[in-house]
C-alpha cells in the first residue's frame, strides 16, 4: 500500500508534507508526494482577503482528494476553512509548533521616525494598528523566502510572520521579536491532514493525531466558525492545555484596529469540547462582535 499525499509546492508546504510522510514511513506506510499549485499561490499580486475566503490555499487540494487522485492532503491548519466540502473531513492534527507571531526586521535596520510594517494578514494588520495606530501597514505576499527577501530589500521597520513557519524551514535566526501580545490565528502552528470521509485509512491517520492539539484547535476553529468569520478575518484565538486546565484567549477587532473585543476563559480539560468555542464566540456576538466584522466587510 502506498498513500499519495497532496501538498502545495511552497518550501513550507513541502516541509510539512515531508513530516507527515516521515511519520507514516515510520509506521511502515509507503508514501508519495503529489505537488499541486493552489489558486492562492498563482495569484501573488492580489491581497489574500481580496481572493475570497473559501479555501484560497486549499481548494485545489480538495479537488484532487475528491477525485481520488490523492489519499490525503497536508495543510497549515490555519488555512483550512472551518467548514469543509461535504465529502471531506479533518482526519488528523499533528502536535502543534510554536503558535506565536513574530517580527522580522531587515538585516540593515532603518530609522523609526515613520515605521512601516508589512503583512498580508488582516488579523495581523488589525492587531498591529490596535497597538501602534500611527504606524503604516503595507501588504506582503509570497512564500516565506520571498517575503524575507522583500523585508531586506525594502525600507520597512519589519514584517510579521508565523514563528512555526520560520522555524520549520530554517529561518528562526531571522526572528527579531516574539509578539506575545498578538493573539494568533485559530490553529496557527498546527498541521492538518484532510481526507475523504469514506477513507479506508482512518486508523492510520489516527496515529498522526495529537490529542491535546486537536482539542485546542477544534475549540479555536469552532470560535471562528460561530463568528461566521473566515481565515482572513481580524479574529484571534488561542487555546493551550497545562496541568489539566485548558486556557483560552480570543479577540475580534475592527479592520483598522480602532475597536477590539476580548474574551479569556479557563476550564478543566475534561470539559473542553468544540461547543465551548461556539459558546465563547456567542458571548462576543451578544456584545456586538458581528458588527465589527461586518464593518470590516463593508470597508472592503
Amino acid at each position: 500500500m502506498k498513500l499519495k499525499i497532496g501538498t502545495r509546492k511552497s518550501t513550507l508546504a513541502l516541509w510539512q508534507a515531508e513530516l507527515v510522510s516521515d511519520k507514516l514511513n515510520a509506521i511502515g506506510v509507503e508514501t508519495e508526494l503529489v505537488e499541486i499549485e493552489s489558486f492562492g499561490d498563482k495569484e501573488q499580486d492580489i491581497p489574500i482577503h481580496k481572493l475570497g475566503d473559501k479555501g484560497v490555499f486549499t481548494k485545489a487540494l480538495d479537488d484532487v482528494l475528491i477525485q481520488e487522485e490523492v489519499d490525503l492532503a497536508v495543510h497549515s491548519l490555519k488555512d483550512v476553512p472551518t467548514v469543509l466540502l461535504g465529502d471531506l473531513e479533518l482526519a488528523a492534527v499533528l502536535e502543534r509548533g510554536n503558535p506565536k507571531d513574530v517580527l522580522v526586521k531587515p538585516k540593515e535596520e532603518k530609522g523609526e521616525i515613520h515605521r512601516v510594517i508589512a503583512t498580508g494578514s488582516i488579523r495581523r494588520t488589525a492587531f498591529w494598528k490596535n497597538r501602534f495606530p500611527r504606524d503604516e501597514v503595507v501588504g506582503l505576499r509570497g512564500n516565506v523566502p520571498t517575503r524575507i527577501q522583500k523585508v531586506d530589500n525594502n525600507d520597512w521597520f519589519g514584517a510579521v510572520f508565523a514563528y512555526a513557519g520560520l522555524e520549520r524551514i530554517g529561518y528562526e535566526n531571522r526572528i527579531s521579536q516574539v509578539l506575545d501580545w498578538m493573539i494568533p490565528a485559530p490553529s496557527q502552528g498546527a498541521i492538518g491532514v484532510v481526507s475523504r470521509k469514506d477513507t479506508k485509512h482512518q486508523e492510520i491517520f489516527d496515529k498522526l493525531n495529537h490529542s491535546d492539539t486537536r482539542t485546542c484547535v477544534d475549540i479555536e476553529r469552532a470560535f471562528l466558525n460561530e463568528l461566521e468569520a473566515g481565515c482572513s478575518s481580524p479574529v484571534g484565538a488561542h487555546a493551550y492545555i497545562k496541568n489539566g486546565i485548558l486556557y483560552f484567549v480570543g479577540a475580534v477587532l475592527a479592520l483598522d484596529g480602532s475597536r477590539r473585543m476580548d474574551i479569556e476563559r479557563e476550564i478543566p480539560v475534561t470539559e473542553a469540547t468544540p461547543a465551548k468555542g461556539h459558546e465563547w464566540a456567542n458571548l462576543l456576538k451578544k456584545d456586538g462582535a458581528v458588527e465589527l466584522l461586518t464593518h470590516r466587510a463593508n470597508d472592503d
